[in-house]
């Protein structure tokens, strides 16, 4: 036997054996804390991985199929012009109401299509940070004050991340450069006026399928509450017209599943999350047995879903665990959290900023979490801090985006995230 590579082996048995045999089962704050990470990862599955995750893998695995390389290299890429790539990185994601585990689908597929790295984290970054209906509830909630500064902010973070990543890693971005002016010019293909409502098809279906009640009952927002599922099934049925007409699938496969999806509906109560889940269940069988473009695409979003799944799964029962749901503890007291980031100073912007970064939020769910610590001491600049760094990161997407990126790009933009929201956060507090 080779002791020389079994110890390694033998370290992890002993470690994995101390571990369990010293488990604290029966003291009621692990107990506790187990039963939160069920009860979170269990919510998550049902709210966010049929509505929001699906149709991501979806839009991911077109943009690895139908946007072309020299295209996303052209406008994102390393020798793209900086003000029209970080601008669109910046303000893209506006438009979508998702949360940090969302866009990492997108971000993956636009990172390995060839997006240079600065416009790919400031995409990343400004996803879930910037979406409308997020500043508008911080803003009535928790104040204008904070809401500008949160809109600002979140915007200028964003570039500035961005930026900050292309210059810590520029030799590699170098190399990129280098290998898109080697890169043919792509001809042929899908009209872009083709591609391009084919793209805004699938992320009208995310924005509508999970497009949040507003606080008020009344006016335009509560309106497209109402009408959500009606404009959902609308641009499906537009999608489904466009895989026969554009992607040459079968007719009489596209009607099917429409009738499937619908019949689910009726026999269920109208149940429309049950006619979802049918209906990415029917898109799968269409694509996949697709053997043209199609097949690609379902190919494509597969990979994604398989690297991608299991790791969010997994952090998000770790969250759980340490952290809770929310209005319940984990194994961290929820108490400590809001001791430390009282008042102003530097040391409670830090805290806010990295309990943020390893938080799990869900989309909205942060201004009444930062509502709550706020009425129990917590300053206006942890408050901006907490708003800075938490919707952008969280435990399950560092362990993506290390999948992504690797340990020391990771390590980076987790660094400047929670940096760069502290020093922010402590500066507004002083003048706020």
């Amino acid at each position: 036997m080779n002791w020389k590579t079994e110890w390694k082996w033998l370290v992890w048995l002993v470690a994995g054996f101390s571990v369990c045999y010293t488990l604290p089962v029966g003291q009621q704050r692990f107990d506790h804390a187990l039963l939160e990470a069920a009860y979170l990862v269990k919510w998550y599955a049902q709210e966010h991985v049929l509505l929001c995750l699906i149709p991501a893998f979806f839009i991911a695995g077109a943009i690895g199929v139908f946007v072309s390389q020299t295209a996303v290299m052209k406008y994102l890429g390393p020798r793209a012009n900086k003000w029209v790539a970080y601008g669109v990185a910046a303000v893209s994601g506006s438009i979508l109401a998702v949360c940090s585990c969302t866009i990492l689908p997108l971000f993956t597929g636009i990172y390995r299509m060839g997006a240079g790295l600065g416009p790919a984290c400031a995409f990343l970054y400004s996803g879930p940070a910037i979406n409308v209906l997020a500043m508008i509830m911080t803003a009535r909630i928790l104040g204008m004050e904070l809401g500008i500064a949160r809109a600002v902010g979140a915007v200028l973070f964003s570039v500035l991340i961005g930026f900050a990543m292309h210059l810590l890693f520029r030799k590699e971005e170098a190399e990129k450069a280098a290998a898109a002016l080697q890169m043919a010019e792509e001809k042929g293909g899908r009209p872009l006026w083709q591609t391009a409502l084919y793209f805004a098809m699938m992320i009208l279906i995310l924005v509508f399928a999970n497009f949040g009640k507003p606080e008020a009952s009344e006016g335009l927002w509560f309106t497209i509450f109402r009408m959500k599922w009606h404009l959902t099934t609308l641009f499906a049925a537009g999608l489904g017209v466009m895989l026969v007409a554009w992607f040459k699938i079968c007719a009489w496969k596209v009607v099917l599943v429409a009738a499937m999806t619908s019949g689910t509906v009726v026999f269920t109560g109208f149940n429309p999350l049950a006619g979802f889940t049918v209906g990415s269940l029917g898109l799968a069988w269409l694509t996949a047995t697709d053997k043209g473009e199609g097949g690609a695409w379902f190919e494509s979003s597969w990979t994604f879903a398989k690297q991608i799944l299991p790791l969010l799964l997994i952090g998000v029962v770790v969250a759980g665990f340490l952290l809770g749901r929310v209005g319940e503890e984990g194994m961290i007291p929820s108490k400590w959290v809001a001791d430390a980031v009282g008042g102003n100073s530097l040391q409670a912007n830090f805290i806010a900023s990295f309990a943020g970064a390893f938080m799990y939020f869900a989309t909205l769910t942060e201004v009444p979490i930062i509502q709550g610590l706020m009425g129990s001491g917590m300053g206006k600049g942890p408050a901006l801090a907490l708003l800075l760094a938490g919707p952008a990161l969280s435990l399950p997407s560092m362990l993506v985006i290390n999948c992504v990126l690797g340990p020391k790009k990771t390590v980076a933009f987790v660094t400047l995230v929670i940096v760069m929201a502290t020093v922010v956060g402590w500066i507004f507090g002083m003048f706020s």
